[in-house]
């Protein structure tokens, strides 16, 4: 374990394929965006047969961890159809290119434990929201563990996509204070050509 944690990488060199947006929302469209967040019917996020801490809501499509498959959602509210094309113009994508939207709530002392977001999306976007939070990342080496940290703030957007997405695993420990983030999600393959 200690070989582990002094593998941390330097954190001037960004991860290939991470990309992060500084201030890419200003405080009034933050102010509006949790209000709409807060009006959603957020739910306990559910792994199988266990319950996070956190909640969320799926719009576009949704993955069922219970019977482990991407099903499809309710359609992207319209008062996101905006935001979904002011990220898309910023990642220079085709209009209608993010097909799924999650809103997450955490309240103080929540995160999520490491994973890699699931083969059927691609491209991966977060915005924060309320309060900064550590996003980290790891890869394991021969010698343990590489690791990266990026200090999201609020109104900040970022972007995993080549190895930062597919490679290196993430996670967010528990943030200090309330905090909401939208992330928008790209399919992969097949799913990007389902009709929605």
């Amino acid at each position: 374990m200690p070989e582990q944690l002094s593998l941390f990488s330097d954190s001037s060199q960004a991860l290939e394929g991470l990309r992060y947006q500084p201030d890419f929302f200003s405080g009034r469209d933050e102010h509006e965006l949790v209000s709409r967040i807060r009006s959603l019917p957020l739910e306990p996020f559910q792994f199988g047969a266990f319950e996070g801490k956190r909640r969320v809501a799926s719009f576009g499509w949704r993955y069922d961890y219970g019977q482990q498959k991407l099903k499809e959602a309710e359609d992207l509210p319209t008062w996101i159809t905006p935001v979904v094309a002011r990220v898309e113009t910023w990642a220079s994508l085709p209009a209608a290119a993010i097909r799924q939207v999650l809103f997450t709530e955490y309240d103080a002392g929540t995160g999520i434990g490491w994973h890699r977001d699931k083969t059927h999306f691609d491209q991966v976007f977060g915005l924060s929201l309320l309060s900064a939070c550590k996003l980290r990342f790891r890869r394991k080496t021969e010698g343990g563990w590489e690791r990266y940290t990026l200090q999201a703030e609020p109104r900040s957007l970022y972007l995993m996509s080549g190895e930062s997405r597919h490679v290196w695993e993430h996670s967010i420990p528990p943030v200090d204070a309330e905090r909401y983030s939208v992330t928008f999600r790209t399919m992969a393959g097949g799913v990007n050509s389902a009709s929605r």
